[in-house]
């Protein structure tokens, strides 16, 4: 893949000319004002480098921290394209000529709702897993404009032979990192074959492991780089992290303190597995905290009405998986907190990126649990990779207790040191 490297610079320098405006990139007044309405109203970095380009028909390869405005980056100036194209909205059945492959049922839900309200002329349909597939199929009847989908379902319409993609002249693969590590590389693969070798091919990610590199080196064609900052590198000044330590089974009373000590509004808690999600999300309604659990067991519709209420703020605090909270996208979140620490340097960046969207402050609280082997070993190797070190805090009345187990008797007998009675109470207040 032959590449040209544009770095776009990460803030406006008031000694040199403002940031143009959606005009003045070539966007048409119609959507420019439709920019304007769904709260894109200046371009962020990325969108300035990459709207001109797409328009102008290059291969881009777009690199942005998670909450940098890729989304927009590349839907503006896709929607721009297909609305040009002449006779599209007169022609019957209407021939798919755009595929926007996401990882995740959210994220196409999200951008479908971007693009209905930005270009109603245009029939889109999204097609995602977790759904009945009848009513996909249903929707493509009489053909589409733009799809929507994730690379699973996608093929099982194709097998069904309700669509077909010799006509798409332009593919977006978003959130491709996302793609890779979620195991899709084989359903992309197979993707890329049906479709037109002549097409513009847009690669968004937030992050450029190799695997992603390998893929731009497959899709792209003298594509331009667009970087609005370093993959991987640390989150931008406007969020604040925080890194607490704290015993594994308090973590969750912590969080309640902190939510109403500090006035947590929009929390967005990132646990392991289905049963934390759910445990974690009971126990602070207990505690008087509106709160709801986001994981893949859910139903679509469920998920779609925790995401609602979430978003309208009828919930204070979602407890989700990666899985399922990979593509949320909320306005004025005000606070992710990594209640279990996440697997990679990859996943914290994704996480921790869902706060401090498009300009605004936000917070990323990491619990370190003090008597789980390896926790703070796994967080500095995450901080070593994103060339970082904050400090460890503790919060009065969260203390962590330092419990160090007697070593087994070979001999199966009761010798070593037996437990106190102030170490019996500091194991008590431990499990409150």
């Amino acid at each position: 893949m032959a590449e040209h490297a544009v770095h776009c610079p990460a803030l406006i320098d008031p000694l040199h000319p403002p940031t143009p405006t959606f005009a003045d990139l070539g966007l048409s007044a119609a959507l420019a004002q439709g920019a304007a309405a769904a709260g894109w109203s200046v371009p962020t970095p990325i969108q300035a480098a990459a709207v001109p380009a797409i328009l102008s028909g290059r291969d881009v390869l777009g690199l942005a921290p998670t909450g940098s405005g890729k989304t927009a980056a590349f839907v503006l100036p896709l929607l721009q394209r297909l609305l040009a194209t002449p006779g599209l909205q007169d022609e019957r059945p209407r021939r798919l000529r755009a595929l926007i492959l996401v990882p995740t049922r959210e994220l196409a839900l999200q951008i479908a709702a971007a693009v209905r309200a930005l270009a109603p002329p245009l029939k889109s349909v999204v097609a995602i897993g977790g759904a009945s597939i009848n009513p996909q199929m249903m929707a493509l009847r009489g053909g589409a404009h733009l799809v929507l989908a994730t690379p699973g379902r996608l093929l099982d319409l194709l097998d069904q032979r309700a669509l077909r993609l010799s006509d798409v002249n332009l593919l977006v693969l978003d959130e491709a990192d996302r793609l890779l590590d979620l195991g899709f590389a084989d359903e992309i693969g197979r993707l890329l074959a049906m479709l037109p070798a002549q097409r513009q091919t847009l690669l968004f990610s937030a992050t450029m492991p190799d695997a992603v590199a390998a893929l731009a080196g497959r899709v792209l064609h003298d594509a331009l780089r667009l970087e609005a900052a370093a993959a991987g590198a640390a989150a931008g000044p406007q969020i604040e992290q925080r890194a607490i330590v704290v015993d594994s089974a308090r973590r969750t009373a912590l969080l309640r303190q902190l939510i109403t000590a500090e006035g947590w509004r929009r929390v967005l808690v990132f646990v392991a597995t289905q049963y934390a999600a759910e445990h974690v999300a009971d126990k602070l309604r207990q505690a008087g905290v509106a709160a709801a659990a986001l994981h893949g067991q859910l139903s679509q519709g469920r998920r779609s009405q925790v995401l609602a209420d979430f978003q309208r703020g009828a919930l204070d605090v979602l407890v989700a998986t990666d899985l399922a909270a990979r593509g949320i996208d909320v306005a004025q979140l005000a606070v992710v907190v990594n209640h279990d620490l996440p697997r990679s340097v990859v996943d914290y960046t994704h996480r921790i990126g869902r706060t401090g969207r498009a300009g605004e402050r936000g917070l990323a609280v990491s619990f370190i649990c003090a008597d789980a082997p390896g926790s703070e070993a796994h967080f500095r190797l995450i901080e070593k990779r994103r060339q970082q070190r904050l400090p460890r805090e503790q919060v009065a009345g969260f203390e962590p207790v330092a419990v160090v187990a007697a070593p087994a008797d070979p001999t199966g007998g009761i010798k070593g040191r037996r437990k106190s009675k102030k170490d019996k109470l500091r194991e008590a207040a431990a499990r409150r």
